[in-house]
């Protein structure tokens, strides 16, 4: 997700007086717990013609029981910084706002329509290609029968192998805004592509980028994740900022975990989940995964609803597969990080 208002030109400083929403993101995370911070969209509204199969009161009605549980929860009200910056909380509150979020496309697809603008690469170009080039070669060597390196710190080789190893991946990118991802993994060799977002403006935007980079074949759909009316299960789905926005909403940590709960529900058995997050370390992404899959192991299983002969349920519904390692590193505080993470999962 992403889209910001472009400052006139005669703004003496465009970025104080309309910081970026990845700026907003960063700011986010000193007003939040490393349990707490979560990210991505808030409760958003469809207006698809899918017709819903969950049960949305029952779905909150679990997480928040969930939520009130744990030990260490603490209300988004009780969450306060210390610098004197007094909009600071209504920042973070409003990138995860639906309301928001259509304001910024209706500003990109203005911006578009008269001047060819294709809006903001949410955290950068850099980090989008290598996103996509990399998820191109852990698809391709799955497809192998070749499982990632998982020891910290080695280097994912580069992979040059037909592009009919992707042609079996379907792929879904939530919150997807301009699209501008789907574009880059369709150069990537991906064909079957999907994206979705709960803001018509950022789907109308999406669409017309596409048409204009000769994409017509990938298709845009406006819907929620959280509430997500799509029935059909995807072997790859990306999220690039989408978990950003979702504890920026004022009832951010229920929303996480129904977020997880849909998101678990879209990624097909054995397909992978891919997470870039400029808000998480990949340790904290490993960590929410834990904790749904803790969640998860053991529960009775749904009425009419056939149990995979081949998943028992005592298997966690996610593993950590892989993630990039290629992201410039910063030392703080003694501990090395880098300012993005993207982290691969595994469906089982």
């Amino acid at each position: 997700m992403a889209g910001i208002r472009l400052a006139p030109e005669e703004s003496p400083d465009p970025t104080q007086l309309h910081p970026s929403p990845q700026q907003q993101l960063q700011a986010g995370r000193e007003v939040a717990s490393d349990d707490e911070r979560s990210v991505a969209a808030d409760s958003w509204s469809i207006k698809s013609d899918y017709g819903s199969t969950l049960d949305d009161e029952q779905r909150h009605a679990d997480a928040a029981e969930a939520l009130s549980s744990a030990s260490n929860f603490r209300a988004a009200s009780d969450y306060s910084s210390d610098k004197e910056e007094p909009d600071g909380d209504a920042m973070t509150s409003m990138l995860g706002l639906q309301s928001y979020w259509d304001a910024a496309y209706a500003d990109e697809l203005a911006n578009f329509r008269e001047h060819g603008h294709a809006g903001e690469i949410w955290f950068g170009a850099d980090v989008m290609v290598t996103v996509t080039s990399w998820t191109k070669s852990l698809c391709i060597d799955i497809s192998q029968g070749h499982m990632p390196n998982h020891v910290d710190g080695a280097k994912p080789e580069a992979v040059e192998q037909d592009d009919k190893y992707l042609s079996c991946w379907s792929v879904l990118d939530i919150g997807t805004g301009n699209g501008l991802l789907l574009q880059d993994l369709a150069k990537q060799g991906f064909t079957d592509l999907t994206g979705t977002d709960y803001s018509e403006g950022a789907i109308d935007l999406a669409r017309s980028l596409a048409d204009r980079g000769g994409f017509s074949s990938i298709k845009f759909l406006v819907d929620d994740i959280l509430e997500t009316k799509l029935e059909r299960q995807f072997q790859l789905v990306m999220d690039k900022g989408t978990l950003d926005a979702i504890g920026l909403h004022p009832d951010g940590p229920i929303k996480r975990m129904l977020y997880w709960d849909s998101v678990s529900k879209l990624v097909a058995p054995g397909g992978v989940l891919v997470i870039t997050s400029c808000n998480h370390t990949k340790d904290e992404l490993v960590q929410e995964v834990e904790n749904f899959n803790q969640r998860n192991i053991g529960m009775p299983q749904q009425p009419n609803i056939v149990a995979d002969q081949e998943t028992p349920r005592d298997l966690p519904p996610f593993q950590y597969l892989n993630h990039v390692r290629t992201y410039p590193t910063f030392m703080f505080g003694g501990s090395v990080g880098s300012r993005v993470a993207s982290v691969a999962f595994r469906r089982n």
